[in-house]
């Protein structure tokens, strides 16, 4: 990414969804064993997929961990500025290719009613596909 995105803060690693490299994607971990092991600390990071759809351009990378308490609206805004949207330039968020969440909806509870396989997947456009 260039230089001005790391000075609007998009590479801020505390408010940015990071890469998840191919060779870390069997080693997803759910919860975290207390030193007990009796019990599990949920975890606060969730993989998503982000797939183009129709004519949207394509990322280098499609799985990101973001953490469970983004919006749908934060995914949405870093993604405008992942791609360089004008503001005039629409952008169409799907949860497997079926229903656009809301802009207030958290991460969390999308993966945790839509997630399969430990993975959630988001489909993303530039013209309205799917609902």
């Amino acid at each position: 990414m260039s230089e001005s995105e790391t000075k609007e803060g998009i590479n801020d690693p505390s408010d940015n969804p990071k890469d998840v490299d191919a060779s870390s994607e069997n080693s997803e971990n759910i919860g975290i064993t207390s030193q007990g092991g009796d019990s599990t600390v949920p975890k606060k990071n969730k993989d998503i997929f982000l797939k183009a759809t129709a004519n949207a351009p394509i990322m280098k990378r499609r799985k990101w961990t973001v953490d469970h308490d983004k919006t749908i609206a934060w995914i949405i805004a870093f993604l405008r500025k992942y791609f360089k949207l004008d503001a005039n330039e629409s952008l169409f968020l799907y949860v497997n290719q079926s229903f656009a969440p809301s802009p207030d909806q958290v991460v969390r509870n999308l993966y945790e009613c839509f997630g399969t396989d430990g993975k959630l997947i988001l489909h993303y456009c530039q013209t309205q596909a799917w609902g």
